[in-house]
């Protein structure tokens, strides 16, 4: 069973849309000058970045939340910034980072921004972006005290182009040992050699290395950084969206456009055939299989079991039986991961109308997961032929996800047999005529899936629908849970590992009550999802109907976060010299509701700058404050939710 699988009772088709919810700006916003302010330019060099290196910087938040409500951001001279948050934010330097004298030339790997994580409330990890770590133990007045600084030393296993290279932190928690694990990310620059023309041919894509290294706490004077002492090491596509640490599973949680892999994984070990297994190959009409040595001309081949296509949220597989079978002589049975397909003959008489056989499935594994209740499947008996067409409609479990076969271990020994994706003209012409009364229904207000789920399509969408745009709202991402000591924990797979999604909205920075949750999208639908520690499984807590319609019309959106199962808030980047806004999109009050809320705030002007990164706090009065750091202001939302 997915583990992103909603809870019908809390999904709503009968919603309507949001209603302005008219917030007086000037009660909620409120503007601050830093005193420190921020650069996003960063140095070029001669190669381009790739695409994910430009997206990673554009997602990269520069403001960061650690426990107690605690505050920093670096800015462009790499002082370090810590943030009292009060009636009024004070601002004070922790620590003045070594600016780094970089060539002229413009080679090596690309600088990153500057980063950090908090391993408690009195440790903080930064990074300069350039290579070097340092650790720093806060106090409660006055500047930081620098324990070590660290650099990054990649061995040779790795097959580096570079010996140290520029990295992000992630996240940080004390190991057993006593000292401090810290999760960082950065670019692999592979020292393999490619071919000219096969790299203009086929370029290899950008991969990331995921590194768990061991930080020292205790001060060890040294002309030099240290060493970091590499823990384990993981590799994936994409610089992850998210990284947690989970201390109920002792376990981090990593969020990405696929999975991170252990290199060191060994590969499928290559078959060499032996000579008694090597087949000729036939000539033209001829028939190697004869009996008697001669060989035979051979009638027309087999036509495939049945033809299949699929599109971005279903697959539909046509199945050719004898225009005579009746309805009832269909059995067809669905559950999540398989499917069960059975023409019942009684005295053989379609067998003697065709020789064609009989679809005959009994519990066969299909390649993917599928929605039970919204796949069904229909007949056209097509009364001048003699085939018709037994169609199923099944509509996948995550959307996206690209289908290589209909079943699993299709084209294994003793799987099924291998049909590749396609329908000639007759067999898609048929699909249509059968989907054409389902169509029909739907645009005359008629509940055609016989699901009591209302008539037409929602007023929200009508007129609007615009599959092309709306499809692409999102990130498909993919979880991996890593253990503390870089294993893979034994109840991952139950807990939704490898298993593609389409990411919608990460929680808050800074917000504890949403910190272990995601939102999904179902449809048009965003359903959040909170991770349950003890029963190391994800629940669906509440759904943001339309939400990925809303979002599919926001075209300068920075950063996408939901507050607690409250609202998801949808932040744009200004970075047009015109202010950005944050839509605030809230939860239904209660199940049912026909509407929800919805919000406007400005947040930067032309004054401000673009914003580059945002963040959740408790004030010591109780209020929650929202924090919007642009390059230069700070931004105070007092949340109203």
């Amino acid at each position: 069973m997915p583990s992103f699988e909603p809870e019908r009772s809390l999904l709503n088709p009968r919603f309507e849309g949001y209603k302005l919810d008219a917030i007086d700006q000037d009660a909620v916003v409120t503007r601050f000058s830093l005193p420190y302010t921020l650069n996003q330019s960063s140095p070029a060099g001669k190669t381009p970045l790739s695409f994910q290196e430009v997206q990673s910087r554009i997602r990269h938040n520069h403001l960061v939340v650690g426990p107690d409500g605690n505050v920093v951001y670096v800015d462009h001279q790499l002082r370090v910034v810590a943030v009292d948050v009060g009636t009024e934010p004070s601002f004070r330097v922790l620590c003045e980072l070594p600016i780094p004298i970089k060539g002229t030339s413009g080679d090596g790997p690309h600088s990153e921004y500057p980063s950090a994580a908090f391993l408690d409330a009195s440790t903080l990890l930064v990074s300069d972006g350039q290579g070097t770590l340092y650790a720093l133990q806060l106090a409660q007045s006055g500047p930081a005290n620098v324990l070590n600084a660290f650099e990054l030393q990649i061995p040779e296993d790795y097959k580096s182009m570079y010996n140290s290279v520029p990295f992000r932190i992630h996240s940080a928690v004390r190991s057993a040992s006593g000292t401090a694990l810290a999760v960082l990310s950065s670019k692999h620059y592979s020292n393999v050699v490619q071919d000219e023309s096969e790299r203009k041919r086929q370029p290899k894509p950008s991969k990331y290395d995921i590194w768990g290294v061991e930080v020292y706490l205790r001060h060890i004077p040294r002309d030099q950084p240290l060493s970091l002492e590499i823990a384990w090491h993981r590799r994936g596509d994409d610089v992850p969206v998210q990284a947690l640490f989970i201390e109920a599973t002792d376990a981090f949680m990593f969020v990405g456009k696929g999975e991170y892999r252990k290199i060191s994984s060994p590969s499928a070990p290559t078959y060499e055939p032996s000579q008694d297994e090597i087949a000729p190959i036939p000539r033209a009409g001829e028939n190697l299989d004869s009996t008697n040595g001669t060989p035979t001309v051979q009638g027309p081949p087999m036509p495939p079991p049945y033809s299949w296509t699929q599109s971005e949220d279903s697959v539909t597989v046509a199945f050719p039986v004898p225009s005579a079978t009746p309805k009832d002589a269909i059995k067809v049975t669905f559950s999540p991961t398989t499917l069960s397909l059975f023409v019942t003959d009684e005295d053989d008489v379609l067998s003697k109308i065709s020789p064609v056989p009989l679809p005959r499935y009994a519990l066969a594994k299909l390649w993917d997961g599928i929605r039970t209740t919204t796949s069904f499947w229909t007949l056209d008996r097509q009364a001048e032929s003699a085939y018709g067409l037994l169609t199923l409609h099944l509509d996948k479990a995550h959307d996206g996800t690209r289908w290589a076969h209909v079943f699993a271990g299709a084209g294994t020994p003793g799987g099924a047999p291998e049909v590749p994706e396609s329908l000639d003209a007759s067999e898609l012409a048929a699909i249509r005529d059968s989907l054409e009364k389902y169509t029909a229904a739907l645009q005359g207000g008629d509940d055609a899936s016989g699901l009591g789920l209302g008539r037409g399509m929602p007023s929200l969408a009508q007129g609007e629908a615009d599959d092309e745009v709306d499809t692409d709202v999102g990130d498909m991402s993919v979880l991996t849970w890593v253990s503390l000591d870089g294993g893979e924990p034994a109840w991952a797979q139950n807990a939704g590992a490898g298993e593609p999604v389409t990411l919608l909205a990460t929680p808050v920075p800074g917000d504890a009550a949403s910190r272990l949750s995601v939102v999904v999208k179902h449809g048009i639908d965003g359903c959040e999802f909170a991770f349950d520690a003890a029963a190391q499984a994800w629940k669906h807590n509440v759904t943001y109907n339309a939400l990925s319609f809303v979002l599919a019309s926001k075209r300068d959106t920075r950063f996408v976060h939901h507050l607690s199962s409250k609202a998801v808030l949808a932040f744009e980047s200004g970075s047009r010299d015109l202010g950005g806004n944050v839509y605030i999109y809230q939860a239904p009050a209660k199940r049912g509701d026909k509407f929800s809320k919805q919000a406007v705030l400005k947040v930067g002007d032309g004054a401000s700058g673009p914003l580059l990164g945002v963040g959740a706090v408790v004030t010591a009065a109780g209020r929650e404050e929202i924090l919007c750091l642009c390059e230069r202001e700070l931004v105070m939302i007092h949340s109203t939710l």
